[in-house]
């Protein structure tokens, strides 16, 4: 395994910001992630785990530990059953599963994050979520240890899981799904759905805030009036009020102080706090 110093997390996240990492590495096997993670573990060494570079906002100064990158992609089928490395795609999962006419992932298609991270945040879309067809996760604890727990054993919720209140790494996942001849043509559909209505070509982390019970993030952005609202190099999206985009030189300053202004104006306006699912990562 190698550690590199200075790595530009820019280049690893989809947002196109990020400063260098203190040290810099890449784990392609859950034996290596297990290493690592007991390694740090036993030095007190301050450490992050990253998948596509999704959902996540690193710091302008950068991170001063130990970046992880999981690159466990592997994607194994017996049936409808799919054991898949966290590495992998979730995207293409998707899309993968639709065409083989097995129904239950088909949200996934056009998520930009890695199946660890579907896990970790529960991704949601289209109605659909990441728990519903999970049967097992595959884990390493903050020890070092692989573990590996049932769906029932852990604690789900909207864009959340157990994994948020733990430092254990996801390493894999197993789906259950089944036979659907309409799971292709739902699939498409979503694709279809999300290419004319949100800003794929742009830079961003995808949805920036969660929806609250009362109205959509999105909807309530864009009835107070902010899409296209630009602050340094950040801007509200002006085809989905609930994308901040990178315009090209966007600071991570740029990307929170737009963001306090959304949840600050949106609350003096209709009274609802929204609330941040991008993750922001301190130096």
């Amino acid at each position: 395994m190698q550690f590199i110093e200075g790595k530009n997390l820019s280049e690893l996240t989809t947002f196109g910001i990020g400063g260098p990492a203190r040290y810099f590495t890449e784990v392609e096997t859950v034996s290596q992630l297990q290493q690592v993670v007991a390694y740090c573990y036993q030095t007190k060494s301050r450490y992050f785990v990253l998948g596509k570079g999704s959902n996540v906002l690193f710091d302008d100064r950068g991170f001063n530990g130990l970046v992880i990158l999981n690159k466990i992609c592997f994607c194994e089928q017996t049936e409808g059953l799919f054991h898949v490395g966290a590495g992998y795609s979730f995207s293409l999962l998707g899309v993968q599963t639709a065409r083989k006419g097995l129904m239950g992932l088909e949200f996934a298609s056009g998520i930009p994050g890695s199946v660890g991270g579907a896990v970790y945040m529960n991704a949601g879309a289209s109605g659909g979520e990441t728990f519903q067809t999970l049967t097992e996760v595959t884990f390493v604890d903050e020890q070092g240890n692989v573990c590996v727990e049932t769906k029932e054993k852990l604690k789900w919720g909207y864009r959340s899981s157990s994994f948020q209140e733990t430092k254990s790494v996801i390493a894999a996942a197993r789906f259950q799904l089944q036979p659907n001849p309409e799971a292709r043509k739902k699939q498409l559909t979503i694709v279809n759905y999300r290419t004319k209505t949100q800003p794929y070509s742009a830079m961003s982390a995808g949805c920036l805030f969660r929806n609250p019970s009362q109205k959509a993030a999105g909807a309530l952005i864009e009835q107070c009036g902010l899409k296209g609202y630009t602050l340094g190099g950040a801007q509200v999206s002006s085809l989905h009020g609930n994308f901040i985009i990178n315009t090209g030189s966007a600071t991570a300053l740029d990307i929170l102080s737009l963001a306090r202004y959304v949840q600050t104006t949106v609350k003096a306006k209709t009274g609802i706090e929204l609330e941040m699912e991008v993750r922001p990562v301190d130096f």
